[in-house]
């Protein structure tokens, strides 16, 4: 906010309450309905929350004087000893009775009025004229009857002390404060709906849509096609045949030409008829 004065991260759901209220004013519902070319209501809103900080400054007069109340009542001490913390730690002690008997009540008299029923009603089946069963049904609906209306009366009773809790102010506190410090709170409310959020809408009805951000692009691989880029040149690894006999020398360097020697041959003796 202006000032020095910035919208605390605690307060920024009553700003958050406060446009909705503002979206539904009449004003701007029907500026919404109008024809043309607009901003819907979720991108007012969308857009709204991430200028929150310009538009409450609309009502920062109202919102330092809120904060300095709730800043001394936050720093305000305790009138007299036992006030404070302490007072209330011994109110939820004493208070914590009351609600545990409002849940056990119900849930007795439920199991007792289930288990006098079976008995009445198998007593009934049994013997239709024995009297006990008629007794025992009797107290089962009564048992049922009473777990009814306590109940109601916990309910009611836990309204009354969370209304009652709601309304009360901690020992110790002066509760001129706490009224002045509420006081400080709608007045702010107002101002920042009447003063700040409500002309803000109408202004920004035909303004552009927030842009949401982009998420990061990945580098483009290169262009294999475009000029000047070259590949990477690639070189096997030497390799030499080992020598082959009759192909290379001994140590595989230089070619030599095979020599090649045919198996003598011999033809057999052959003697004619004549020479026998």
């Amino acid at each position: 906010m202006s000032n020095g004065t910035h919208l605390l991260a605690e307060d920024r759901p009553d700003f958050t309450r406060v446009l909705d209220d503002a979206l539904r004013d009449t004003t701007v519902q029907q500026a919404l309905r109008a024809d043309g070319r607009h901003l819907t209501a979720e991108q007012l809103h969308t857009k709204a929350m991430l200028h929150a900080e310009p538009i409450a400054a609309g009502a920062a007069e109202e919102y330092r004087h809120y904060l300095a109340l709730r800043t001394a009542l936050a720093d305000a001490p305790a009138s007299h000893p036992g006030g404070g913390l302490t007072a209330r730690l011994r109110s939820e002690e004493g208070a914590g009775f009351f609600p545990v008997l409002t849940v056990l009540a119900p849930i007795l008299a439920w199991s007792a009025a289930l288990l006098l029923l079976l008995i009445g009603y198998a007593l009934r089946g049994a013997a239709p004229d024995l009297v006990l069963g008629r007794t025992v049904l009797t107290a089962g609906w009564v048992a049922l009857a009473a777990g009814v209306a306590a109940l109601t009366a916990g309910g009611v009773g836990l309204v009354l002390t969370a209304l009652r809790d709601g309304s009360a102010t901690p020992r110790g506190q002066d509760p001129q404060l706490y009224a002045d410090l509420a006081d400080a709170r709608r007045a702010w409310h107002t101002a920042l709906r009447d003063r700040a959020i409500l002309p803000w809408l109408l202004a920004n009805l035909d303004s552009e849509p927030a842009l949401s951000p982009q998420p990061g692009q990945r580098p483009a691989p290169p262009d294999l096609l475009s000029p000047g880029y070259s590949r990477g040149t690639y070189a096997s690894p030497g390799f030499t045949s080992p020598g082959v006999e009759g192909l290379t020398d001994p140590q595989g360097r230089s070619p030599r030409h095979a020599e090649f020697t045919g198996p003598g041959y011999t033809p057999p003796d052959f003697t004619g008829p004549d020479e026998v």
